[in-house]
């Protein structure tokens, strides 16, 4: 890993060891329990400075099997226990029937279910909409199907937290995440996203006006890959089949060139999105509730309503298509609730959760 020290150098956590990892947030030279330590810190530090939970929550985890996702389980398992924060934990699993990667990351988070005793639930976008993603794509071709599947999970983390009766629903998007959705927010002058994106907790809306929250929000990929080294956690490390060509992906190299040069840019593109006020006279959307479907939307139907009637009669442009206008309105077009708040990129597609 970039973040191992090959030279001897003395720990800066004041503990006498000789530092093996180089942190990514601040480039500081840690021994491994400083290491693991400091991280776990920076997570409680999060939480308590944004009143992020209440006792007695119920808190639906999303959890993929990837490095994020099983991150944030350990971690606020591990947080849950040592602050007595009072929460009950919920792993929520969504299966998009993708052969090959999500039949297999869903081993890894039945792993995590019995080593972290916390229980588990596993919806599929077949129980919920009828389609598989295999089936959408041999429907669709590639071109379009981040766009499909985006919306579709999206709303079934919605769903899931709400038939668990959770108050809150947390995601692992990271610092890297939320510095990729504000450029491309920036990149397509879309201003109600990038008002919002940053956001460590958003009203998801729909059937529950649920929240999303994220508490690895200043920890950085590199960071979090590390923790997830020096804790041997079991995750699940390929990625998603359908993905390599996403709008999100040409944000995320820029992203990490910008690192390499720059540490600290990742934490100021956030700052700076933090910092951004609006202009009340500035067009938002207006949100509303689905006709169809009951969730949340800007339009009559939603996006994932709008999607599936596609998928059904056979018009898989129904959704896709953009509409062009002489002055058109701001839109997120029923799909994304939380304005750019998950860290999905323009057409809906989600990272790692």
């Amino acid at each position: 890993s970039l973040q191992c020290l090959s030279m001897p150098v003395e720990c800066t956590g004041g503990c006498g060891q000789s530092a093996r990892i180089k942190r990514a947030k601040d480039s500081r030279p840690l021994c491994e329990n400083c290491f693991v330590a400091a991280f776990e810190q920076d997570v409680h530090d999060t939480i308590i400075s944004t009143n992020l939970f209440t006792r007695g929550e119920k808190i639906a985890l999303g959890a993929s099997g990837g490095k994020d996702s099983t991150v944030l389980a350990y971690v606020m398992k591990t947080l849950n226990e040592r602050y007595d924060y009072g929460l009950e934990l919920i792993l929520l699993s969504i299966d998009e029937g993708i052969k090959g990667y999500r039949d297999d990351s869903l081993q890894a988070v039945e792993r995590n279910k019995i080593e972290y005793a916390l229980p588990l639930m596993i919806l599929s976008y077949k129980e919920l909409y009828g389609w598989t993603m295999d089936d959408i794509v041999t429907k669709i071709g590639k071109k379009n199907n981040c766009t499909f599947c985006g919306v579709f999970r999206r709303q079934a983390l919605d769903r899931g937290a709400y038939r668990l009766g959770a108050s809150k629903l947390l995601t692992g998007h990271n610092a890297d995440d939320m510095a990729e959705t504000v450029l491309m927010n920036v990149l397509r002058g879309d201003i109600a996203r990038l008002e919002r994106c940053t956001a460590i907790c958003t009203a998801s809306g729909g059937e529950a006006q649920l929240p999303r929250a994220k508490p690895l929000k200043f920890c950085f990929e590199k960071d979090i890959v590390m923790y997830a080294r020096v804790k041997n956690l079991d995750y699940f490390y390929t990625e998603c089949i359908y993905a390599p060509n996403s709008y999100r992906q040409f944000a995320r190299t820029f992203v990490k060139r910008l690192e390499r040069t720059r540490p600290r840019a990742i934490l100021d593109l956030i700052r700076s999105a933090e910092n951004i006020s609006v202009k009340k006279e500035v067009a938002v959307p207006t949100l509303g509730l689905c006709t169809k479907c009951g969730y949340i939307s800007s339009q009559s139907l939603c996006k994932a309503c709008l999607l599936l009637e596609g998928l059904n009669t056979g018009d898989t442009t129904l959704g896709v298509r953009k509409k062009v206008t002489k002055n058109p309105e701001p839109s997120n077009g029923g799909g994304c609730s939380t304005n750019g708040g998950c860290g999905c990129d323009q057409d809906n597609q989600t990272v790692d959760f």
